[in-house]
């Protein structure tokens, strides 16, 4: 069986590094990185610290509106299927890479599997609930990370080609997770500058342009940082370091601790062992379940309806008191509830390709 893969952002990497180990005990696999996050810390590091194989194609394609984007995806992808003319196209996930790379493949009548298939969020003011929807609609095996993602392909009459295999990003957080010492972490991330590592922090992570693109939203969150009962480590994306530095030293106090961005085992390694969760990630939210961490979430959608139980997830606004007030609710944690798998989720993905009819 002949295999092309298509990632193009971080939750790809990762999600490929379990299943791309799986899958080449027995099969071909042909790596295409679409190179939608371009950076070293968005990219290639994931792909060393991971052991993820180097791609075989890289397209190089990133920055403009997401037609743009999408388009000059679905050419370079055409040409690759076209030379390569696989069994499948394997993609992960809701980037303009998965829609790119799932058109394509349809038109060439290549059957296409979507990992994470089946989520909903029930807004199309969000691209990726678009790119979702669409991918789900030409794909040919849709393998869902949770029961909820699978029951929401019966809406669109999806689930006969439904297969719920589990969370492979609960595959990559179980292996990855305590590979690296926190203490370690945290003094590479001080730089020297500081003395003392923190005995407890908090980890946050805030790259939505609803709540970085603007000084009063980012100083609120900052605000409620502030009032933790110990220092918060947040590393800040490239595009928003300017304005987090400035929002920083005009609160003053020195309790918010920022970062150059970490890579995916650092960041799995500081949920392992944070205090508590503050985010505004998808992917965020599920390591900080698998990890038995509150987390509230600064997000006005669920991403997650698995998380949002016994308080272990919570949304909030952008408000200083709501977010500290929803910090300090204490989460109940039920060892028997997994919704994301048991996971072996790799397993069962190379499993329904081999077994697709």
């Amino acid at each position: 069986m002949k295999v092309v893969t298509v990632v193009g952002a971080r939750p790809q990497f990762i999600k490929a590094a379990v299943v791309s180990h799986v899958l080449r005990r027995d099969h071909q696999e042909i790596l295409v990185h679409t190179g939608q996050h371009f950076d070293y810390n968005m990219s290639e590091q994931f792909f060393r610290e991971l052991d993820i194989p180097d791609p075989d194609y890289n397209l190089g394609i990133s920055g403009g509106t997401h037609a743009e984007m999408t388009g000059r995806m679905m050419m370079a992808i055409e040409d690759v299927l076209v030379n390569e003319d696989p069994d499948w196209v394997l993609v992960y996930g809701d980037t303009n890479s998965t829609l790119a790379a799932a058109l394509t493949a349809a038109k060439l009548h290549i059957p296409v599997c979507h990992v994470e298939a089946g989520i909903r969020v029930h807004s199309m003011t969000n691209p990726e609930e678009i790119n979702r929807i669409c991918t789900d609609h030409v794909a040919s095996l849709l393998l869902a990370s949770t029961r909820s993602g699978y029951d929401e392909m019966a809406v669109e009459g999806l689930q006969e080609k439904g297969v719920l295999t589990g969370d492979p990003m609960y595959d990559a957080f179980i292996e990855y997770s305590t590979k690296l010492d926190v203490k370690d972490i945290v003094l590479k991330l001080l730089g020297g500058g500081e003395t003392g590592v923190p005995e407890e922090y908090y980890y946050m992570t805030c790259h939505r342009e609803e709540n970085t693109n603007d000084d009063n939203t980012l100083l609120e969150i900052f605000k409620a940082a502030e009032r933790l009962d110990a220092r918060t480590i947040y590393p800040v994306h490239p595009r928003n370091k300017e304005r987090a530095l400035r929002l920083r030293d005009r609160l003053g106090t020195g309790k918010i601790i920022l970062t150059e961005p970490v890579g995916y085992l650092e960041s799995a390694c500081l949920v392992r062992n944070a205090k508590k969760i503050l985010t505004d990630s998808g992917g965020l939210q599920r390591e900080a379940f698998f990890a038995g961490k509150k987390c509230v979430t600064v997000l006005d959608f669920v991403c997650w309806p698995e998380t949002m139980i016994d308080n272990r997830n919570e949304l909030t606004r952008p408000i200083a008191d709501e977010i500290v007030e929803k910090l300090s609710h204490e989460q109940t944690i039920d060892s028997h509830y997994l919704p994301f798998g048991d996971g072996h989720a790799a397993d069962k993905i190379v499993r329904a390709l081999e077994e697709f009819r």
